[in-house]
Order: structure tokens, then C-alpha cells, then sequence
């Protein structure tokens, strides 16, 4: 799809949403159960909408709260809830929703001491905190945000008591039920004035437990020392007030260059399709921090909810899978007490270059779906030291080895670069392109492509047996995927590999579209034919499906 001939220029005034027109909607729009798009829909990261198209509404929040109550009664949790939200209009108002539910149903439900916003990844911190110490009363957790979606949105996802995002199995009973309620008018709903359950609310300092535990997973000494001049630009989000505090308590150089938090994000410049979009791996978004990079060292922004990064250095805004790359490649080799048997965990649609670096490292390699709840397990037990994805969200370990979070973090990753840089010498791109020399470098794209809801359809349910080419590019196929290698859960789509390149494709959860990913080792005109073929094998099976 084209770029939007604005793409990374200053938002205008007729770019911005009408708040009072979208907290309007909230409360007085009721969803009708039978259609559709205005159902509870929980997909990789829960449920997200629009209360201006009834698909996130007082009456969404009210039921899955409820559902939620219900359901950590059935699992026996009795412990705490933690309850965090972003910065979005709707996460504010979704949030004193579903504290109405959850008081009324009993349950703790702990909030940010003082008011303020709490990013996802101090919500998993504070759950895994809080069950380590009291295993008979685990607790659990509930984030208010779309992550990085436009200002218009609103998202709630539930982390279980194993802190990361909640399995299919859990979200599935949620969901269920949620719309149950709704077909009922939410007759079964409980719940409370707004006043009183925050009154009965728990107050708690997220900010400190987070703060002092960072030199638990980040040398932060290594970073002091060296003097390192961070710039960061919060994008609005619920880690503004975290920076400060990071620095006064760990002796950093950190800068906030923008301390705005307008619910319009009028501040931002637009993405490539012209929308404001929070996307800190988005260099359109990024262009206010960009023109800022000489300022500093290493600088870095945040989506949201804090669970995404974007690193930039004198070179630029580095490309999501290549600073990846770099992550596990330090890590590993700069983190003693980390047991040899750490795997690396890599969604299927990130780079090959990460499986070349973790072969280099003689490091098993875990590749998972699409969706970060595939790495809660393997954390908890043990078996994963780093987490990434492509859209630029990661997880790793404490230097000790122990678990951090299991859910995505913006700011380990942040500081990581700043850790690099004093301990090597070298910024991300220096160090990638060390990387490259030795282990190829690839091209990669990802393209999204017109779908009708019916093809999205077949594309999610295809078989291997569905790809009747025996090559790709020029280059012979040697796995057809439809299933992921790491735990053979479906992929909700298809990969095919060849030894010089590979292509996935996977619909869009919420726009009628289809996503093409795809990776070269040659050079772009080849990755150009992978995405032409790709597109054309994606059509094949349309046609013989007839949609």
C-alpha cells in the first residue's frame, strides 16, 4: 500500500478525534449482540475497538470484567488484581468501568498510588512479584489499552497468574461469557458507583517495585559510568513518569524531550497511512525523536502501554528484527549466569537472521505463532532467556536468570542499548552490522494486501497441502508451515522457507486485510519476487476456495 503523502509530517487539527464525541459514545452507544464487529472478541492481545463503531463500550467493559470476576473465582484466585491503564481517552474511561465491576464482585483490585497510568509491563512485574511471595493467594492483572492504535481506540487485556498475556483457553471462557451478558441486556452484571469502588480500591506504589528492581536485569552501572546520554520521547504514554525516577535512582543521564500526554496525541507526527498511530517502530511516527538524535548517545521511544521499544542512535531508527538480533547476540554473551541451556524465542515472522544468531551461539531456538502468551510457558519453566517479536516487543531474563516479566517490555529493551553502548563501545547499528558481515544480510518487508472477511477465512484455515509450487523465487521450497516448528500451534496462516528466503502470510485480526512477511538473503530485487510470488500463491488458494 502506498505511503499517505503526509506520512511523517505534524499532525493537523482535523487529524485529531472529537474526545468529547468518543466519551459520548462510550457511555450512551450499546452494542447489539448479534452483530459481529460489536461482540467481545479476545485475539493476540485481547479485545480492542472503537466506542465511535460500539466495539469498545461501558457495556463491553462492564461484561468482561464480569467475566473476569467469575472466572478467577473458578481458578481459585484469591489474591489481588492489578489494574493499569495507558494514556488512550478510552483506557481512562474503561478503566473506571471496570473497577465498578470488579469491587462489586469483591475482588482487591490494586491501583497506581496517587491516580496515573501503569505501562503493561509493570502490571506482569507486580503479578510475578506478588505470587513469588504469596503462592496461596495468587494473584492476577488487567491492562486498559489498544498498545500503540490510533487515539480513537480502546483495548483490555487480562494477564494471568503467571503474569503474562492469558492463554486461549482462559480468553476463550472470558470471552464466552462476556457475551453472554451482553445478549442479556448485562442483567448479571454487578456493580457498583464509580466513588465507592474507588474508594475501596488498594492503593500501590507500581513506580518504586519497578524502578529498584531495573539493576536486576540491566547494568546500570555500566551505563553511569560511562556517561551515556539518553533522550527519550515517552510518545505520550504511561511510562512518563517512570523516566525521571529511573534516572534520580540510578544515577542516568536521561532526558524526556516531550512531556505531553493530550488524550488526541495531537503531538504526533502521522504514520505512513496518514492515521496517528503511536508506533514507536514506525519511522514516520518517530520523525520528532529523529530530528532530535544527534542530542544524544542512544535515544528511544515507547508505544502506549510500554510494551513496545524503538531504538535510535547517529544512524537513525533501527529496523525492529535487526536490533533483535543484536539484543540476543549481546545478552548471550554478556550475561555469565544465564544456564547454557537458554533457548531464544523468535515469532515466525521475524527475521531468519535471529536463527543464524542463535546458531552462531550453538543456542536452541524456540519459533512460536504470532502472539506473546506463546512464551509465558517457557519462561515460567525456564527454558527461554529472550522473548521478541517483529513489531518490536521483547522480554528477557534478570542477570541472575531469573524471570522479569513474561510480558512485553519497552523499557529493558531501552536501556539495553544504552548498556551495549558503554560495555562495547558500539551503538545497534555498529553492532548489526558486525552481525552482517559474518552472518549475511537479509531484506525484509512486510506488505498488507486486500482481503474480504471470507478470504481471511481460508487463508487462516490453510493446509500445507493448499501450496502446490515446488519453488519459490527460483529457489526450491523446503518447508511448507502451518503450524509453528517451536510448539506446533497453528500459525493462523502460512510460511514457506526456502534456503535463500521465505514469505508468511496471516490475516489482519481487526482490518480486511491480509499481512505478507517476507525476508531475503539475496538482495531486494529478490525480495520483491518472493512478495509477487507470495501474493500470487495466496491467490491460488483464494480461487480454488472460490472467495
Amino acid at each position: 500500500m502506498s505511503t499517505h503523502p503526509r506520512a511523517g509530517l505534524p499532525a493537523q487539527r482535523a487529524d485529531l478525534v472529537n474526545i468529547p464525541q468518543l466519551m459520548a459514545a462510550f457511555y450512551q452507544r450499546v452494542p447489539t449482540p448479534s452483530e459481529p464487529a460489536q461482540r467481545v472478541s479476545f485475539g493476540t492481545s485481547g479485545h480492542r475497538g472503537s466506542a465511535l463503531d460500539t466495539s469498545f463500550n461501558q457495556a463491553h467493559i462492564h461484561a468482561i470484567c464480569q467475566a473476569v470476576a467469575e472466572y478467577r473465582q473458578q481458578q481459585g484466585l484469591s489474591g489481588p488484581l492489578f489494574l493499569g491503564m495507558d494514556t488512550h481517552a478510552l483506557s481512562e474511561a474503561a478503566f473506571g468501568a471496570a473497577l465498578e465491576v470488579l469491587v462489586a464482585n469483591g475482588v482487591e483490585v490494586r491501583v497506581q498510588q496517587g491516580g496515573g497510568y501503569t505501562p503493561t509491563p509493570v502490571i506482569s512485574h507486580a503479578i510475578l512479584g506478588h505470587n513469588r511471595r504469596h503462592a496461596e493467594q495468587q494473584a492476577d492483572g488487567l491492562v486498559l489499552t489498544p498498545s500503540h492504535n490510533p487515539p480513537r481506540d480502546g483495548g483490555i487485556k487480562y494477564n494471568g497468574p503467571d503474569g503474562g498475556p492469558a492463554s486461549a483457553e482462559a480468553t476463550t471462557v472470558i470471552q464466552r461469557r462476556a457475551n453472554d451478558l451482553l445478549a442479556e441486556g448485562n442483567a448479571g452484571v454487578r456493580q457498583v458507583p464509580y466513588l465507592e469502588a474507588l474508594a475501596r480500591a488498594v492503593e500501590h506504589d507500581y513506580v518504586s517495585a519497578y524502578v529498584d528492581d531495573l539493576a536486576e536485569v540491566i547494568d546500570m552501572d555500566a551505563i553511569r559510568r560511562a556517561g551515556i546520554r539518553i533522550g527519550v520521547d515517552p510518545l505520550g504514554g504511561s511510562g512518563l513518569a517512570y523516566w525521571p525516577r529511573i534516572a534520580a535512582r540510578h544515577g542516568l543521564d536521561i532526558t524526556v524531550v516531550n512531556e505531553r500526554q493530550d488524550a488526541d496525541f495531537g503531538f504526533m507526527t502521522l504514520d505512513h497511512d496518514g492515521k496517528i498511530r503511536m508506533d514507536c517502530s514506525s519511522p514516520w511516527s518517530m520523525q520528532n525523536l529523529l530530528g532530535l538524535k544527534d542530542q544524544f548517545d542512544i535515544a528511544c521511544g515507547n508505544d502506549p502501554d510500554y510494551d513496545r521499544h524503538g531504538i535510535v542512535d547517529a544512524e537513525g531508527l533501527m529496523n525492529p528484527n535487526h536490533y533483535l538480533a543484536v539484543c540476543i547476540h549481546y545478552l548471550f554473551t554478556h550475561r555469565p549466569d544465564w544456564p547454557v541451556s537458554l533457548a531464544v524465542g523468535k515469532t515466525l515472522v521475524s527475521s531468519s537472521i535471529i536463527d543464524r544468531v542463535a546458531a552462531s551461539l550453538e543456542r536452541p531456538l524456540m519459533e512460536v505463532p504470532v502472539g506473546f502468551k506463546w512464551y509465558v510457558q517457557p519462561l515460567m519453566e525456564g527454558r527461554l532467556a529472550f522473548v521478541g517479536e517483529e513489531s518490536a516487543g521483547a522480554s528477557f531474563l534478570r542477570r541472575d536468570g531469573g524471570v522479569w516479566t513474561t510480558d512485553k517490555d519497552g523499557f529493558i529493551p531501552s536501556l539495553l542499548a544504552a548498556e551495549m553502548l558503554a560495555v562495547t563501545g558500539l551503538t545497534p547499528h555498529q553492532y548489526y552490522d558486525r552481525l552482517t558481515q559474518e552472518l549475511g544480510r537479509p531484506c525484509y518487508r512486510r506488505v498488507d494486501a486486500p482481503a474480504s472477511h471470507a478470504q481471511k477465512k481460508v487463508l487462516a484455515a490453510l493446509n500445507p497441502e493448499d501450496v502446490q509450487a515446488d519453488t519459490l523465487a527460483g529457489d526450491a521450497i523446503i518447508a511448507r508451515l502451518t503450524a509453528a516448528p517451536g510448539n506446533g500451534a497453528a500459525i493462523g496462516g502460512l510460511k514457506v522457507v526456502t534456503g535463500q528466503g521465505w514469505f508468511a502470510a496471516r490475516p489482519s485480526g481487526t482490518e480486511q486485510v491480509y499481512k505478507i512477511y517476507a525476508e531475503s538473503f539475496r538482495n531486494e530485487q529478490h525480495l520483491e519476487q518472493l512478495i509477487t510470488e507470495a501474493k500470487a500463491l495466496v491467490g491460488d488458494a483464494f480461487a480454488r476456495a472460490g472467495v
